[in-house]
């Protein structure tokens, strides 16, 4: 039976960077992931653009070249693929981990496709993969989409977007320009100020000129075959036509698997437990990285500032090594 010394689960930027330092220090890993490389930047919408220079999304001190001052989901995709067969990582994809359990010290990874067993494991997932779903009648219907790629298929279309964050500004502007007409319900009494730098003028410009309609302070109550149903906090329900729903609600992490792991989760944020310092949980030798971090405050961690989790934990892991070897 093969004992790797690391198993890393997810190969998005923060997983590879993880890989890329137990290579480094001669550890025999391999990365599990359920899709392709960097997963959650191939579904990202095509023409988005990060809210990052590129040497803030650089890792192993690979230079991010790019000719745009904001790279997009293509440089991103280019840079971080081209790591990972310059490098000649280990990456086993469309493979999916099913279980994570620890008998004896040792670690067995279950996945779709096989078992694996490891000394330490690294959750480095992200919070992609499951949208903030509303719970609302009718967010079934097959109009009804939380993840949006392109602007194309709404020319001409009655569009709600629900939200205010980045995702949905960015939808809202790129629909409208293609002909669509866009109605944005959002809770909050204004456009949130996360929203880039560059895009809220546009945004707010575009509201108060009518050619996109928002209603603040409202929130989507029910979802029909050809309209949607609105209540605003003055306590007025509205119904609109509607073609199609683009709800900008966000993304979790997939908290089952991390439970199921044996991670503690705190809080109403389902914070997982973590060491800051070394970045272990609560299970020995199982590791968190990126921004799965976060919990429900997916906000808290991007690509810039989780870059260091691959240091710390391969450093803990080695000065451990050490510990036990002397």
């Amino acid at each position: 039976m093969e004992i790797l010394d690391i198993l890393i689960i997810g190969a998005g930027p923060i997983g590879l960077n993880c890989a890329i330092e137990a290579q480094k220090n001669n550890l025999k890993y391999v990365i599990i992931e359920k899709g392709t490389i960097v997963n959650s930047l191939y579904n990202y919408p095509l023409y988005m653009r990060f809210f990052s220079t590129a040497e803030k999304l650089e890792i192993d001190g690979t230079p991010f070249i790019s000719t745009a001052p904001k790279p997009g989901r293509h440089d991103a995709l280019e840079y971080y693929q081209g790591i990972a067969r310059q490098k000649e990582l280990s990456i086993h994809l469309y493979e999916r981990v099913v279980k994570v359990s620890k008998k004896e010290g040792i670690f067995e990874i279950e996945t779709t496709k096989g078992r694996y067993h490891a000394k330490n494991v690294v959750i480095a997932t992200g919070f992609y993969d499951i949208p903030n779903l509303m719970n609302i009648p009718g967010e079934d219907l097959p109009k009804v989409k939380h993840y949006y790629t392109e602007p194309y298929p709404y020319a001409r279309q009655k569009i709600v977007v629900v939200g205010s964050s980045n995702s949905a500004v960015d939808a809202a502007l790129e629909t409208y320009r293609k002909g669509a007409e866009v109605t944005m319900i959002i809770r909050h009494p204004e456009i949130s100020k996360s929203v880039k730098y560059w895009v809220k003028p546009d945004i707010e410009n575009r509201i108060a000129e009518g050619s996109i309609t928002a209603h603040f302070n409202a929130e989507l109550n029910e979802i029909r075959e050809n309209s949607v149903i609105f209540k605003t906090n003055d306590g007025q329900v509205h119904e609109i036509e509607n073609d199609f729903v683009l709800a900008m609600t966000g993304y979790l992490p997939d908290f089952d698997f991390l439970k199921n792991s044996g991670i503690e989760l705190n809080g109403d944020c389902l914070n997982p437990f973590y060491n800051p310092e070394t970045m272990e949980t609560n299970v020995p030798d199982l590791y968190l990285a990126g921004v799965v971090c976060g919990g429900k405050d997916t906000h808290l961690w991007f690509i810039e500032n989780s870059r260091i989790h691959a240091n710390i934990i391969i450093g803990h892991i080695i000065k451990r090594y050490s510990t036990d070897r002397s």
